[in-house]
């Protein structure tokens, strides 16, 4: 029998204690003890967050929270600047072509992120209601300059519509202070959840906007989200065991400090960039890489759909391949949420062989020594 290891980048990995309170049985989301819990909850989100503001929550993947982000905040006509530089950035571009919107779009290549100054060239030349972003491109390992982004754009009309869905506890993006105005997240990245819940957090300047949004909206209604909320009730009937199994993810995460889970996520991530390079493999995103997962090109002749499978099936490693254009040509680890730096020692000696295996030419334990290196440090 093998042990199976998750390093995906969602879903990851589910606390053993996060399990067993999901485990319980079943309680009425319109009874007392239920609306305590989603006090609780209320309150962790806002500290995850990294905010004062109300974080809402919906059955839902990520991307709900990203089509209620559009669906709420913008309205028939609006332009709109969506960054294209993965899967997910012409995600934000389907949605709101899907809502009839004018969408401009920044082409960025697939490894790279966007420039600030690409940004506020666009922002010199047209009036957009919004910009549409990823905090973190899932599909490339790329970090965007979000922070900066914001800058450009805080003190004028335009909102900035983040997907954080691989940043939200991951690595600092804190909502208040970095006047972002919609940031959204799903439960199966760094919250330690399975899929099936997604968040969203506005600040004042999006709520206005929700004031006047004609687009079409029902489930993913954010004020009626927010209503039901300040009286710990959901709109809807909610994902019961995934909220019990939030509230305890969010007090392993206060129990640890956000602070403490930046850096220690950064080191793994650090780790795996370097043990990839020991092992003489080229980063697919080196210059602005994420610390939610590592992009690695395979090497020349290998297929990397053939090596994920054979990690997985082999070695007992669940890895991630390319998405779209970067089918075959890459693949990802993750290192965030409840992966062990153990676990990742582990998938790197596992991708050694499983290289060697391929015919790859590399020295064994070059990346593992590195690896170890840094994190023992």
């Amino acid at each position: 029998m093998k042990k199976k290891f998750l390093l995906t980048p969602g879903p990851t990995p589910v606390p053993e204690r996060v399990l067993l309170k999901m485990s319980e049985p079943i309680i009425h989301h319109r009874h007392p003890e239920f609306r305590e819990i989603l006090a609780e909850v209320r309150e962790g989100l806002k500290y995850l967050f990294q905010t004062k503001n109300e974080v809402l929550i919906f059955a839902s993947s990520g991307t709900g929270a990203m089509e209620g982000a559009v669906a709420n905040t913008l309205s028939r006509g609006d332009r709109v600047l969506v960054v294209r530089g993965g899967k997910f950035g012409e995600r934000w571009a389907e949605i709101s072509s899907a809502y009839g919107l004018e969408v401009d779009n920044i082409d960025v290549e697939w490894g790279e992120a966007v420039s600030v100054e690409q940004i506020k060239e666009r922002l010199g030349k047209d009036s957009y209601k919004a910009i549409l972003i990823q905090a973190s491109e899932t599909s490339t390992g790329v970090k965007h300059p979000v922070k900066e982004i914001a800058e450009l754009v805080a003190d004028t009309d335009t909102l900035l519509i983040v997907d954080g869905i691989t940043a939200v506890g991951v690595f600092p993006i804190p909502f208040d202070e970095w006047k972002l105005d919609v940031l959204v997240t799903g439960s199966q990245k760094a919250l330690m959840l399975p899929p099936g819940l997604s968040f969203a957090c506005l600040s004042e300047k999006a709520w206005k906007a929700c004031e006047r949004s004609d687009l079409p909206k029902y489930y993913f209604d954010f004020k009626k989200e927010r209503k039901n909320l300040e009286n710990n009730q959901t709109s809807y009937t909610p994902a019961i065991s995934l909220i019990v199994g939030l509230r305890e993810a969010l007090k392993m995460i206060k129990e640890t400090g956000l602070e403490k889970i930046f850096d220690e996520t950064a080191k793994m991530a650090r780790a795996t960039r370097e043990a990839m390079i020991a092992l003489g493999l080229e980063l697919f995103a080196p210059r602005s890489p994420s610390e939610a997962c590592t992009a690695v090109k395979a090497p020349q002749g290998i297929d990397s759909q053939k090596l994920v499978k054979l990690m997985r099936e082999k070695y007992g490693f669940t890895i991630a391949g390319g998405q779209g254009k970067a089918k075959g040509k890459i693949f990802r680890i993750a290192h965030m949420g409840y992966i062990s730096k153990y676990e990742l020692i582990a998938c790197i000696s596992a991708l050694e062989e499983a290289l060697l295996e391929l015919g790859y030419q590399l020295e064994l334990g070059a990346g593992v020594k590195r690896a170890m290196e840094i994190l023992a440090d």
